[in-house]
């Protein structure tokens, strides 16, 4: 991926499968993508939830930062993620705020580009004001394929899922 800004599609919003909940079969109130990166940019701390070789379930906070459509934090080589991802890659990313919730699945594959590694560095350090330049710690990226918007405030109404 080049490390300038790429243009990202806008997916569709469409209701997600949640039976007994009485989610409308209508569009009306559906949010829109624009909605869900907002959050995913501003959102300060973000779950990640993996699955251990066994299969059961991890999940932690972690820092991270959404950019061009895709979602990018950096782990200890040795962490239990990262020991999980290295088995399976797929995982959820989840935002802070779940009055707001953003949940996006997907899988997270190490980067290696160095220009992107530098464009990281820089947006981390302003973001956390932690120094991430001179880390020898991966940087994974998360692709969404599937990404789903809870609004609490308009829960039935807003109930949203993206197909990216």
């Amino acid at each position: 991926m080049p490390a300038k800004s790429r243009k990202v599609s806008q997916p569709k919003s469409t209701r997600p499968l949640m039976p007994g909940y009485g989610i409308p079969k209508t569009s009306k109130g559906l949010l829109p993508w624009t909605w869900a990166e907002q959050r995913l940019k501003k959102s300060h701390n973000y779950w990640i939830s993996t699955a251990r070789p066994d299969g059961s379930p991890h999940s932690m906070v972690i820092w991270g930062l959404w950019l061009d459509g895709a979602f990018y934090f950096s782990t200890g080589a040795q962490s239990r993620k990262a020991q999980n991802l290295a088995h399976n890659p797929k995982c959820v990313i989840g935002t802070e705020k779940a009055e707001q919730a953003v949940v996006v699945e997907g899988e997270a594959h190490l980067t290696r580009d160095p220009e992107l590694l530098r464009r990281f560095a820089g947006l981390y350090e302003k973001k956390y004001k932690w120094d991430m330049k001179d880390s020898t710690e991966p940087v994974y990226v998360v692709r969404p394929r599937v990404a789903f918007g809870l609004y609490e405030k308009n829960f039935m109404g807003s109930a949203t899922k993206w197909k990216l």
